[in-house]
Formats: C-alpha cells, sequence, structure tokens
C-alpha cells in the first residue's frame, strides 16, 4: 500500500493544479487519472472547442476582408487541417502537464480509482492511502429523455469535437454555452446551423437583454433558432434522393414542427461523473446533482473533498482550479481569500460574451436598490477600428454604497472587460474607484471607464 499526504482522483484542472500546488508546499500527492492528463476541459472542452472557435474567427474575417480593403479571389476551408492543429494543441498541452506531474512529491497513477474505505483508494491491484483525499472526476454529457438519442449521428460535444467533416445540416438541442459555441464555429465553417431550445432564452447564465442581443446578432450570420420549444423525438429518415437524414419532432409554442438534419447534436448539459467511485464504502454522501460539499468542498466525511463539476456547484474549468487550491490550503492550515461568490464566465461564439455577477432580471427579483449603466461598443473607437461594432455592456451598481454588482457583456473583448470587473468586485471596489483608474486609449475596455463616468 502507497501512503502520501493527499490523494486527488482526476488530472482535470482543478486535479493536476491542486497536486502541483501541495507538492510546492511540502505535501507528498497521489493523483490518480483513468483517462488523459489534463481531464475534460483540455481533451473533450474548454481547449479544442477555443481552438476551433480561432478557426472560426479567421474565416469570419477574411468573409469581411474588402472592408480592410483585402481583396480575396475566395479562400477554401481544409477541415483536416483544422483538426489536425486542434489536436496538437491538445497533445502539446497534455504533455506539459504530464512533464508538471513529475514534480518531486508527486506521484501520477493511470487507472481508475474507486474507494475501499474513507481512507483507501483502489487502482487495479493498488491500494492507496492518504489523511485526506480529494475527488475530482468533473463531468460528463448529459442525455436527455428523447426517443432517438442513440441513433448514428446523434452526438455529444465528444464526437463533434472528432468529427471528420463538415456536416451540410447540424442541428443542436441546447442554446447553454456547448450549443452556442459550436453553433456559432460550425455556422462559421459552413454548415446550415438550426438551435433548438426549451427555454424562452438562450445562454441562461448571462443577463436575459445581453443574451437576447446576442442570439439575433448570430442569428443575422445564419443560425436558425426556435426558442420555447421541446423536442419529442428523432427518427432516421430518407430524402427524395434516398439518402440518410435525421428528422426531429418538436413543438414550438405548443405547435408542432420538424427539421431535418446530417448531425445531431446533443448539448442539454452536463451531469458529474460519480459513477464507479463506490462513494457507499466511504460513507460520502452524493445525489444525482454531485456530492454534498460545505463552503470548503469538505463532504460529509471531514478528510474527504469534492471540487469542480462533481460537485455540482459550479461547472466552470476556472472554478474547479480555484476550488483545488482553497482545499489544499485548508489541508495546510493556511487562509487565503479566494472570493467564490464573485465567478467569472466566458462564452466564446462570434462576437464573445462574458459574465460576473448578478444579471439584472436577478437583481429585480431580490427586489435589489440597483443602477444599471449600459456602453455600447459602436460608440468605441477601437472597436470601430476593428470593425467589431456589435456589442454591449451592462454594469450594475449598488445605489445605497457604489459597490459594483455585476457585469454582463456580448462583443469583442467582453471577457477581458468582465476579467477587469470581476478583479474590482472581488476587493470591494465601487463606481468610483473605476472612474478613478486610468484606462489605456485606445482600448475596447474604455467602454468601462466611459460607463463609470
Amino acid at each position: 500500500m502507497t501512503k502520501t499526504n493527499l490523494i486527488i482522483i482526476g488530472s482535470g484542472p482543478g486535479g493536476y493544479r491542486a497536486a502541483h500546488y501541495a507538492a510546492q508546499h511540502g505535501l507528498t500527492v497521489t493523483i490518480i487519472e483513468a483517462a488523459e492528463a489534463g481531464g475534460t476541459c483540455l481533451n473533450r472542452g474548454c481547449i479544442p472547442t477555443k481552438t476551433l472557435c480561432r478557426n472560426a474567427e479567421v474565416i469570419d474575417t477574411m468573409q469581411h476582408a474588402d472592408i480592410f480593403g483585402v481583396a480575396l479571389d475566395g479562400f477554401q476551408l481544409q477541415f483536416p487541417k483544422v483538426m489536425e492543429r486542434k489536436q496538437q494543441v491538445v497533445e502539446q498541452l497534455r504533455s506539459g502537464i504530464e512533464t508538471l506531474m513529475q514534480t518531486p512529491g508527486i506521484t501520477f497513477v493511470r487507472g481508475f480509482a474507486h474507494f475501499k474505505d474513507s481512507k483507501t483508494v483502489v487502482v487495479g491491484d493498488e491500494e492507496y492511502t492518504a489523511d485526506n483525499i480529494m475527488i475530482a472526476t468533473g463531468s460528463d454529457s448529459k442525455c436527455p429523455p428523447i426517443e432517438g438519442t442513440t441513433l448514428p449521428g446523434v452526438i455529444t460535444s465528444t464526437e463533434l469535437l472528432d468529427i471528420d467533416n463538415i456536416p451540410e445540416r447540424l442541428c443542436i438541442i441546447g442554446a447553454g454555452v456547448i450549443g452556442m459555441e459550436f453553433a456559432s464555429v460550425f455556422s462559421s465553417f459552413g454548415s446550415k446551423v438550426s438551435v433548438i431550445e426549451f427555454l424562452k432564452e438562450c445562454l441562461p447564465v448571462l443577463d436575459s437583454d445581453i443574451a437576447k442581443r446576442l442570439r439575433q446578432t448570430i442569428g443575422k450570420r445564419g443560425v436558425d433558432f426556435s426558442m420555447q420549444s421541446a423536442v419529442k423525438s428523432i427518427a432516421e429518415t430518407t430524402t427524395e434522393d434516398g439518402k440518410r437524414q435525421l428528422t426531429i419532432t418538436y413543438e414550438k409554442k405548443g405547435k408542432p414542427a420538424q427539421l431535418d438534419a446530417d448531425v445531431v447534436l446533443i448539448a442539454t448539459g452536463r451531469k458529474p461523473n460519480i459513477e464507479g467511485l463506490d462513494l457507499e464504502l466511504a460513507g460520502v454522501e452524493y445525489s444525482p446533482k454531485g456530492i454534498a460539499v460545505d463552503d470548503d468542498f469538505r463532504t460529509n466525511v471531514e478528510s474527504i473533498y469534492a471540487i469542480g463539476d462533481v460537485n455540482g456547484r459550479c461547472m466552470l474549468a476556472h472554478a474547479a482550479t480555484f476550488q483545488g487550491l482553497h482545499v489544499v490550503n485548508n489541508i495546510l492550515g493556511k487562509e487565503d481569500e479566494i472570493n467564490f461568490d464573485v465567478m467569472p464566465s466566458a462564452i466564446f461564439t462570434y462576437p464573445e460574451a462574458a459574465s460576473v455577477g448578478k444579471s439584472e432580471d436577478q437583481l429585480k427579483a431580490e427586489g435589489c436598490e440597483y443602477e444599471c449603466r449600459k456602453g455600447f461598443h459602436r460608440s468605441n473607437g477601437k472597436a470601430l477600428a476593428m470593425n467589431e461594432t456589435d456589442g454591449m455592456v451592462k454594469l450594475f451598481v449598488n445605489k445605497a454604497d457604489g459597490k459594483l454588482l455585476g457585469c454582463h457583456a456580448f462583443g469583442a473583448h467582453s471577457s477581458d472587460m468582465v476579467q477587469e470587473i470581476s478583479a474590482l468586485m472581488s476587493k470591494g471596489a465601487t463606481i468610483t474607484d473605476l472612474a478613478n483608474a486610468i484606462h489605456i486609449h485606445p482600448t475596447i475596455g474604455e467602454i468601462l471607464h466611459d460607463i463609470a463616468l
């Protein structure tokens, strides 16, 4: 049996960063990975998706090259090279993590881990024990109970990231972050994209005003949206010339509708990876929503923690990273000032969107006395120079004390602006603090300064 100070199950952003941080602070760590180093984010999520987003951005820029005085006599997208580049990026980063896991004090174990008891984890025929155990197993795609989801051509984001052709017609079920990013990317690649969403608006994490404007902007690029629509079934049918296709039957605002597609992407959320861990043997409480944890990410078993997607609190890679760092600090008896109430997020559609803090919808529902300040890309010099005039920023301020409550935006550099507000919010800053901070000219970030003034 191998004994270390800490066992980490899962080497995604939460796991590998926590392992390295723990080793830097003198702890011995066993980190166990059932698949590839880097977890879902690196191998089947954030990184490959954002690589494709960049390809799509280049295409969109080339399509408007004449605005910049560049005459192009057409261009050809070489999709195999697109996917080859995506894989190269993933493999380079994965190699870097594997090297990081060779840091003295870290033992990197490959295999599927499950609990024997609250202090022991088994991988194959080997047993590992530690004073503290961190579960960082992430999440997987969640499939709704719809007839036909097992048909060939009905896929999740994992399969779409490895697809070998550009679908002529792509139907996406779900207009959350995953659905919207792939809708934007494959529309740029040339697919006829249709999105079916049960809710009234896309991207429920965003302020509804921002989400609506973003959806309309993407819709102008050719993506067809069916909101307030419930998918009933997916079936195999044939075209008039005898080719196989998929027919999606749904109800739109109570009225029956159908559309045909070559590929259907299921993008209806994710579920925590808890199967096979034998959490019962460790006495850990959990539900289909994830492993129950307190504000220090400790389970009901004092020596066992759960971070990232598997606890269901916030399914973002950077949330997992900081939760892992906080757990290590807790084990070390070290105080930190990580503010988990200030959690920025971004959606890398074209144009991109981002948010931090409360939306206007939430502030209204809570009866908060707030002020909403708005800014627009079309009045910003740098945005005009970049030909990125579609965009809007909403900043929410507490009327009582001027403190920043949230920022929701879409348009170029939205993630950068939201990150600035996130940093200020983490320190309890006010609108006056923002107004007094000198901003570089010309930048899109000046929109924030104009709002503050």
